[in-house]
């Protein structure tokens, strides 16, 4: 039997008995009586006391069980049977509570669990055997049938089919792959065998870390968790001196009836128990990031969580974060030529490169190249490439290889990364190469500035004349162009200077030239689906999709999560401070101390409870998505 199911069962058979004990004809305060009531006690309470007694054996005294045992055996001692039972009875309801919400935001964190891939089938000579994850090695061949988990990182070598990425990046639609495409493990293979050569060891693969994260998150508590943790240290052996106090002093120097002072104070220490804060404050964070998890926003601790809430500064990487890294022809400019024969031609010199700028020439091109073609090819650093093309004396370059050649050019008005040509010593042509724009970088940088109300900015080491048409196409008023990635750091310490106190910054990059920048960062957000190990490992937050628009959706729900926390934490101390005040001058009764406590933790729980409503934040990506779909991507130029 689980443990709700017990609190459950405890909680029936006492309130059953209790009512049953009503109907009988037993003298009030009897031997009896006392004896019946200490049964149903040692049912609904047995376990509480034990802790308490246990706590008290490790030196624990002052906690909400100790002050429970006090309060509830002190109403016996003083007659009031009833009252002491009622008390346990509502305590355990509100543990009952707790524990339901704890395990719906265990629920949320389990799910993800389910991502653990159980074997791999490991191909040994010409057949596939199940084998362990862990015993799979980078440059082995795997085997992933349709229905079961990618077990870890790889490279598709054989085959095609679709991806079920959702555990991993809250992705519903699946994702094909094909020959040469990366695979990342804790998918879900959906349609087709695929076969992969595997790029990483189980230890090191994507499905490890996250699960890493996950499971260590808890660990990293918030300011406002050590906040309570330190409160309740100091407040409770203070309440139980002040109900001490309570139940000695006023009898003794007015000469009252010691019997409603004791009344009073156990009255008051039922009230003061700090259950309302020390459940609901950490389970909201907890829930905070159960949440997150199901929306592909991995959170490493609860003091990321809130530190993002706190922040009003976002700095962006460029190449890869805000724009696809990809780099696609955008304009040619042929001299004397048409533009297939430039666009060939350039093609055919680059057909070596290994460069982005080379393959996205290639691929422009379309077609087979024939390198035999290609002859006397001198790859010229800084400048360019020279060679001959079917027997013609070929220059492709920047500006200052054709200065250097001195080859009047054509100074273009388009904003991209520029290839000049030259045939035989006489200029050809140009060809502007941009990197693209994703999808919904602009919505998410415009929801960011007016949602949030958040300063963005960008780095880059392109240069100005790209990083400020880039900037201004997606509506960043502030840029730094043409940085190194030490220039990034400096930069970043300057912007960290000229923030005020209380308030964060981050930094989002996707890149292993980012994982400086972004360990340096109030918070260090990475572009984790598609990026570095490097920046997964050193950012605090791990964005699993592509997507920049999450960034937004990240911020709106670390808000909602503080405001929260914010809640209980108000209406949790001023009930209490209420009721105490109440309790002490003998106006609030028992029943009072039990809502001031029970009542006020279970609706502080059921508070928290709202950080694990992530459907709104399910409808405001969905919305996102089909923004999108109505505007197509742009380029950066």
């Amino acid at each position: 039997m689980n443990r709700n199911k017990k609190i459950f069962a405890k909680i029936l058979i006492s309130a059953s008995l209790l009512i049953i004990n009503g109907f009988l004809p037993i003298p009030d305060r009897s031997y009896l009586q006392l004896a019946i009531y200490l049964v149903i006690y040692g049912i609904i309470g047995g376990d509480i006391v034990k802790k308490a007694v246990k706590n008290i054996i490790h030196g624990q005294v002052f906690d909400e069980n100790f002050l429970m045992v006090v309060a509830t055996i002190g109403a016996f001692f003083v007659g009031d049977y009833i009252e002491g039972v009622a008390v346990m009875l509502f305590f355990q309801i509100g543990e009952l509570f707790q524990s339901y919400a704890v395990n719906q935001s265990r629920k949320s964190i389990s799910q993800l669990m389910d991502i653990r891939p159980d074997y791999a089938h490991l191909k040994i000579g010409e057949t596939f055997e199940q084998v362990d994850p862990d015993e799979v090695e980078i440059g082995d061949t795997i085997l992933v049938k349709p229905g079961e988990r990618v077990p870890v990182d790889g490279v598709v070598t054989k085959g095609s089919g679709l991806l079920d990425t959702s555990a991993l990046t809250g992705e519903s639609v699946p994702r094909r792959v094909t020959i040469e495409d990366a695979v990342l493990s804790g998918c879900i293979n959906t349609s087709g065998v695929l076969e992969l050569k595997v790029t990483e060891e189980f230890g090191d693969s994507t499905v490890n870390k996250i699960l890493d994260l996950v499971e260590n998150a808890s660990s990293k508590k918030a300011a406002s968790e050590n906040f309570i943790t330190k409160f309740a240290r100091y407040y409770t052996p203070t309440v139980v001196f002040l109900a001490l106090a309570l139940a000695l002093i006023p009898p003794i120097l007015t000469g009252g009836n010691f019997s409603e002072w004791v009344h009073r104070a156990l009255t008051f220490l039922v009230i003061s128990c700090p259950c309302a804060l020390v459940i609901s404050v950490p389970l909201s964070f907890f829930g905070g990031i159960g949440g997150a998890s199901k929306l592909g926003i991995l959170i490493k601790g609860s003091n990321y969580l809130e530190a993002l809430a706190q922040t009003d500064t976002i700095v962006f990487d460029k190449t890869g974060t805000l724009t696809k890294g990809t780099f696609e022809v955008q304009h040619i400019q042929p001299v004397n030529l048409s533009k297939e024969e430039l666009l060939k031609l350039t093609a055919y010199m680059e057909s070596f490169s290994t460069h982005p700028i080379g393959a996205s020439l290639k691929q422009a091109y379309g077609k087979d190249i024939d390198k035999n073609q290609v002859t006397d090819l001198e790859e010229l650093a800084g400048y360019g490439l020279k060679g001959k093309v079917f027997g013609k004396s070929m220059l492709v370059g920047n500006e200052k290889l054709m200065k250097q050649e001195q080859i009047d050019y054509l100074v273009p008005e388009e904003i991209g990364t520029l290839v000049h040509v030259a045939i035989n010593q006489s200029y050809a042509g140009y060809i502007v190469i941009a990197d693209q724009l994703k999808v919904d970088a602009k919505q998410a940088i415009y929801d960011l500035q007016h949602q949030h109300r958040i300063n963005t900015v960008m780095l880059t080491g392109d240069t100005k004349e790209t990083g400020e048409a880039v900037a201004s196409s997606l509506g960043i008023p502030k840029v730094y162009t043409q940085l190194l990635p030490g220039d990034k750091v400096t930069q970043l310490e300057t912007l960290l200077k000229e923030e005020k106190a209380g308030h964060k910054l981050a930094f989002v990059g996707d890149g292993i030239n980012d994982a400086p920048v972004l360990a340096r960062a109030d918070i260090g957000i990475a572009m984790g689906g598609l990026g570095s190990d490097a920046a997964i490992e050193a950012a605090d937050i791990v964005i699993m999709t592509d997507e920049p628009s999450r960034i937004s959706t990240a911020i709106h729900l670390s808000r909602k999560t503080l405001k929260i926390v914010k809640e209980n934490i108000v209406f949790a101390i001023v009930i209490k401070v209420l009721f105490l005040i109440l309790g002490a001058l003998g106006i609030a009764s028992m029943g009072g101390a039990v809502f001031a406590d029970v009542g006020v933790t279970v609706i502080a729980v059921l508070n928290a409870m709202r950080c694990l409503n992530v459907k709104p934040f399910e409808k405001e990506i969905s919305q996102s998505k089909a923004r999108q779909t109505m505007s197509p991507a742009s380029s950066t130029n």
